[in-house]
């Protein structure tokens, strides 16, 4: 009974702690479970007291000019912060103190102009940070560095002309995957700084839409990024421009318009500390790619790209791919279609370390298979067509007349009589035939047998039958005379 109570008195504390919390809200915000939504209400100020149990603020579309010093302190659940669409032109220093566990930051469409190097110092596990839509024209050297689990960082649509590269080297962002900064002024690259980003890194560059001046070392780099397929130059090609001679009016899609890089030569080199290897293998066998990393220790994660874009994690994935403890990639049944360039990442958990294995895998049938049948079978095949031919020719030849012993001459007969020699085959019937009741078929080309020395009757004498044997198969009892190539019969 008394537990009862106490449970009872214990959720009306609760209750009316949340009221209080409530009622020191602006008007209009809005608040169910951990998530509190203040949008759109023109506030110029965070709200002094917020709920403890927050997870996600939502402030956008407000007029927020400043963010002060531990504007969000005492949200130890504080994962995702919105601050879009404000007026923000500057962030005090302390201001995300106490928020160490926010993984997402919006900052996008405000009036940002320097990111400072202790804007984000405090965020340590920081994985998704949107500035986009700013006048971003400077990112200080340090103003990223202590963002080891940044995943993608968003800064297009600014006013930036270059970019510390450099402070993204050395394996300082093991998992940055994503690194937008498309349609900002960028004139000229550092070509050495990016090539030694982690071809994680590269992958995932975005630089369309600048202001580039066309070079053959620019192009030769955004060249190498699409033979390897990167999304970047695959998915935006017709978006990379470059100025000719640094003239704005001169803008080309180089992609596209080759003709401009004709002379150039393209040796661009990646990072030096990613290797690239080729594997051939055929159809059926079983392939293992092994992830050769420098890395050591019990700590490692490590993780495979398919060709096809799909991230694949032990144990592997669709029972077609398996994944070995010490990283290596299994195909248990190669085909055509699994080839492409596999990626392997290992990841350094205690060091902040990762490093980025690229292997070419070629898929194709076994050559002296296909030659086999190509070549040997076909030849034979075509000899003993030949010699068919050829026996055919020789031994299946029609005998013509002249080899036949000619019958000796007999005496012509009258002109509506025929001979035995005039025995032939004719395709078409006579113009007149003789004898009562004989029929011609006028639509069917019947080949007819023409009558030797017939009687008054119309039967053939019997001297001249037994001269010529073949006449007598010819007799019926009918005395009736058939077609040899036609299946009715002529009866006179």
């Amino acid at each position: 009974m008394l537990c009862t109570q106490g449970v009872a008195t214990l959720l009306i504390l609760i209750s009316l702690l949340l009221q209080l919390a409530r009622a020191n809200l602006p008007p209009g915000c809005l608040s169910a479970s951990d998530i509190l939504s203040c949008s759109s209400l023109g506030l110029e100020h965070i709200p002094v007291e917020l709920p403890v149990t927050a997870a996600t603020l939502d402030f956008n579309h407000n007029r927020l000019t400043k963010l002060e010093e531990g504007s969000f302190a005492g949200l130890p659940h504080l994962d995702t912060l919105r601050l879009a669409h404000n007026r923000l032109t500057r962030i005090s220093p302390g201001t995300f103190k106490n928020t160490s566990h926010l993984r997402h930051l919006d900052l996008s469409s405000n009036q940002l102009h320097i990111l400072e190097h202790h804007y984000f110092q405090e965020l340590v596990c920081i994985e998704e940070l949107l500035l986009f839509n700013n006048r971003i024209t400077r990112v200080e050297s340090k103003a990223l560095t202590s963002l080891s689990n940044l995943r993608k960082a968003y800064l297009s649509h600014n006013r930036l002309t270059d970019f510390p590269f450099f402070s993204i080297q050395e394996h300082s962002h093991p998992f940055l995957g994503t690194l937008d900064l498309s349609s900002n002024r960028i004139t000229r690259l550092p070509l050495e700084d990016i090539a030694a980003l982690p071809v994680s890194v590269q992958r995932g560059l975005f630089l369309h839409n600048n202001t580039l001046i066309c070079e053959c070392s620019m192009y030769s780099m955004f060249r190498h990024w699409e033979q390897k397929d990167f999304i970047s130059a695959k998915e935006y090609r017709e978006e990379h421009t470059c100025l000719v001679y640094g003239e704005r009016r001169a803008s080309i899609r180089f992609f596209q318009h080759t003709r401009f890089f004709e002379n150039c030569t393209l040796n661009f080199q990646g990072t030096s500390g990613d290797t690239e290897s080729s594997l051939l293998a055929y159809v059926g066998d079983s392939v293992l790619l092994e992830c050769q990393t420098s890395l050591k220790g019990q700590h490692l994660i490590y993780q495979w790209v398919s060709p096809h874009q799909g991230y694949i994690a032990p144990p592997g994935n669709n029972g077609t791919l398996r994944m070995h403890p010490n990283g290596s990639l299994e195909i248990l049944a190669a085909q055509v279609e699994d080839t492409g360039v596999y990626w392997c990442m290992v990841q350094d958990r205690h060091q902040l370390r990762n490093e980025t294995r690229e292997l070419n895998v070629t898929v194709t049938l076994r050559r002296h298979e296909v030659e086999h049948f190509n070549t040997g079978f076909t030849t034979l095949l075509g000899c003993v067509v030949s010699l068919v031919l050829v026996l055919m020719y020789l031994y299946l030849t029609p005998c013509r007349c002249w080899c036949r012993k000619q019958p000796p001459p007999a005496t012509p007969s009258p002109a509506n009589e025929c001979s035995a020699q005039s025995s032939i085959l004719t395709p078409t019937p006579p113009a007149t035939t003789e004898g009562p009741g004989r029929k011609v078929s006028n639509n069917k080309h019947v080949v007819f047998l023409e009558p030797i020395k017939e009687a008054q009757n119309g039967r053939p004498r019997a001297a001249l039958a037994s001269e010529h044997p073949k006449l007598q198969v010819l007799r019926s009892d009918a005395d009736s005379v058939t077609s040899v190539f036609s299946d009715s019969p002529i009866v006179p």
